[in-house]
């Protein structure tokens, strides 16, 4: 359901002394994957809080498999796990050039009403496009 691949190259300030991407930049790497995720669909974070929606990450997990170093070109694989209700999941993978795993995570995220704070469901605007 919904995959979609998002390339790009480790930055030198995302790494420490050695070299190798510091853990902690791998979840805005999963982020960068669930951004184009959207956008391939033609929505974007920015429209979906210009209707009054937020997207809060309530769930994250990571499994390292391999650490990236520093030029690599990373691809990030980012697939809906299930139709979105009120929260909505994605599975990732992360590989470098040569197709070596080297992180998969998991994210759950709850839409919200900006204005009250509350949960609210999925807006029909995203599941019709998950039905094209």
């Amino acid at each position: 359901m919904g995959l979609n691949s998002y390339s790009f190259r480790v930055r030198y300030a995302e790494t420490d002394q050695m070299g190798v991407v510091y853990h902690g930049n791998y979840a805005q790497y999963f982020e960068l994957g669930r951004v184009e995720w959207l956008r391939a669909m033609g929505i974007t974070y920015k429209s979906m809080e210009d209707k009054g929606i937020m997207l809060p990450v309530i769930s994250l997990h990571i499994d390292y498999k391999k650490s990236a170093v520093y030029d690599d070109l990373l691809t990030v694989r980012t697939k809906l796990t299930s139709k979105p209700l009120v929260k909505i999941a994605f599975d990732y993978e992360l590989v470098n050039e040569t197709g070596e795993l080297l992180a998969t995570a998991h994210t759950v995220l709850a839409f919200m009403d900006k204005s009250t704070g509350r949960p609210i469901k999925c807006p029909d605007y995203i599941l019709e496009k998950l039905e094209d």
